[in-house]
């Protein structure tokens, strides 16, 4: 709307600047001197005077309609008809490296027009036409989920997101590995206990009498050492705003230690040293990884608060701030915030979590999930924080057991039934907070885990989140229809023995759900 207003206002200003002079006459014509009449009736006045202003008016648009035409046989303007058929084309922008065989460029996939041309026959969003048939899609995904690349146990669900009616199912309640799918459930629970605008914040806290400073991790998995934050929280930014503080105080040379205590338990993970994820503690700094990377398996730091807080002093010391070598210890309640840093809103991080699969991110936020609800901060409180909320939700939970927030653990159960209603719930409009969990699933073809799937297939229509564990491979997400339809579905199994062919499988089942 905003784009048609700006193409309409110039040609506006040309009609109005064209049609004046013959207003203006217009104006001079029937306007009313009383000089050179006789006076009348206070009633014969007003109607005189109404008159003209009537006669203007209709001059002006006339004016304004002669100018912005030409207008077709049927009182559409031609432009407006031509400018409709052109948004009916298929297509989309290049995005480069997709060159056909005759070197020409390849348009980006495109999904069907949001809406047809004016006076068309069809609906792009397809408000008429009745749900897939049940026995249409059990004729079609059927043979595609008994594919000899997933000869072990699985089982599948589709429902239609606007209605909740669940139109396939196939050992939809057999609760089956989740895998990375798990993060769905992690990112429901956290931001229906959260709430979409929450932060995460680390700061700094001045004990009054030690004078110890001590850097305080407020459990963001975000926070990054980095020169160029991208919109994080930044280590480099909360060392100035400290070394300010400090200095203001006439305080040049400190004691530095660390308080990790918002998280307990454990903080490696039930499958050990693992280059998908760091140990999990309140602060760290880029996940604790060795090589400078955003995202993808690496190796780790072994303590991840001891090297933020490492690389704390070296800021520190940049700024004309000299420490100790920093230790643990936990910030008193006396003690004085002098500075802050705070993480983009719950929305982003989840967003981050689910496009990107990241595991470091999943665990931070199943334990926060266990301190809105007052459980340990731990894996074990977590997991059970994300079923609590799941529960509160009405959502069916047969089956399901949680082990971490982000499905490494093999021991994690869920249903295809119950990931496809989470999906659901988020689409709900009555829960705007969920819709995150929509938004942030990978894009077929374009961004995260599927930038490289679906080359040839539903490239752009379908959203949907991966799991994969050796043996495990699973897929959940949406998909729009042939009829413009929403759909969310959830595809496990379990028993496979080559990644890649199992992949594709599922793949092959997503995009006959976008046919």
């Amino acid at each position: 709307m905003a784009r048609l207003a700006n193409a309409v206002r110039p040609r506006l200003a040309s009609a109005v600047t064209a049609a004046r002079p013959r207003l203006v006459g217009l104006a001079r014509a029937v306007r009313v001197r009383p000089g050179h009449l006789p006076r009348l009736p206070r009633t014969v006045r007003t109607w005189q005077y109404t008159a003209g202003a009537a006669t203007v008016g209709l001059a002006l648009a006339a004016g304004v309609v002669t100018v912005a035409g030409p207008w077709d046989a049927n009182g559409q303007r031609t432009a407006e008809r031509d400018r409709a058929a052109a948004l009916e084309r298929s297509g989309g922008a290049d995005h480069g490296g997709s060159g056909t065989a005759g070197g020409g460029l390849r348009p980006a996939p495109s999904a069907a027009p949001v809406l047809a041309a004016l006076g068309g026959t069809t609906s792009a969003v397809g408000t008429k036409k009745a749900p897939p048939v049940p026995e249409d899609l059990t004729g079609r995904l059927k043979p595609l989920l008994d594919a000899p690349a997933l000869p072990g146990p699985h089982a599948a669900a589709v429902v239609d997101v606007a209605t909740g009616t669940r139109l396939y199912g196939a050992d939809a309640g057999k609760a089956l590995t989740p895998a990375s799918t798990t993060k769905i459930a992690t990112a429901v629970a956290a931001l229906s206990a959260l709430g979409p605008d929450h932060r995460l914040t680390t700061r700094t806290a001045l004990e009054p009498d030690t004078r110890e400073l001590v850097l305080v991790g407020g459990g963001d998995p975000t926070l990054t050492a980095h020169a160029r934050t991208d919109g994080w929280a930044g280590l480099r930014a909360l060392a100035a705003d400290t070394a300010e503080a400090l200095d203001r105080r006439g305080i040049h040379k400190i004691t530095l230690s660390y308080d990790t205590t918002l998280f307990t338990g454990p903080a490696l993970h039930p499958i050990g040293v693992n280059d998908n994820l760091a140990p999990v503690s309140a602060l760290t700094v880029d996940e604790g990884r060795t090589d400078g990377s955003a995202g993808g398996p690496v190796t780790r730091v072994g303590d991840p608060a001891a090297d933020a807080a490492a690389r704390f002093a070296g800021f520190l010391k940049g700024a004309g701030i000299t420490t100790t070598s920093p230790g643990p210890s936990k910030a008193s309640t006396r003690a004085q915030t002098l500075a802050t840093v705070s993480s983009p809103p719950l929305s982003a991080l989840v967003e981050r979590m689910l496009t990107n699969s990241d595991n470091d991110i999943a665990e931070a936020l199943a334990r926060h999930t266990a301190l809105a609800g007052g459980q340990p901060a731990s894996f074990a409180g977590g997991a059970e924080a994300i079923a609590t909320q799941l529960r509160k939700l009405g959502l069916p939970m047969a089956g399901a057991a949680f082990h971490d927030g982000s499905g490494l653990d093999r021991d994690d159960r869920l249903t295809a039934g119950l990931l496809t209603a989470l999906l659901v719930k988020a689409g709900d409009p009555q829960r705007p907070g969920l819709r995150p969990v929509l938004t942030g699933l990978p894009v077929a073809g374009f961004t995260g885990t599927l930038s490289t799937r679906y080359a040839d297939g539903a490239a752009g229509v379908v959203r949907a989140k991966t799991g994969t564990l050796t043996g495990v491979n699973t897929l959940a997400g949406t998909v729009v229809d042939g009829n413009g339809r929403l759909l969310a579905f959830a595809f496990l199994a379990s028993g496979t023995t080559s990644a890649p062919e199992a992949q594709a499988a599922l793949d092959k089942a997503a995009t006959a759900l976008a046919g």
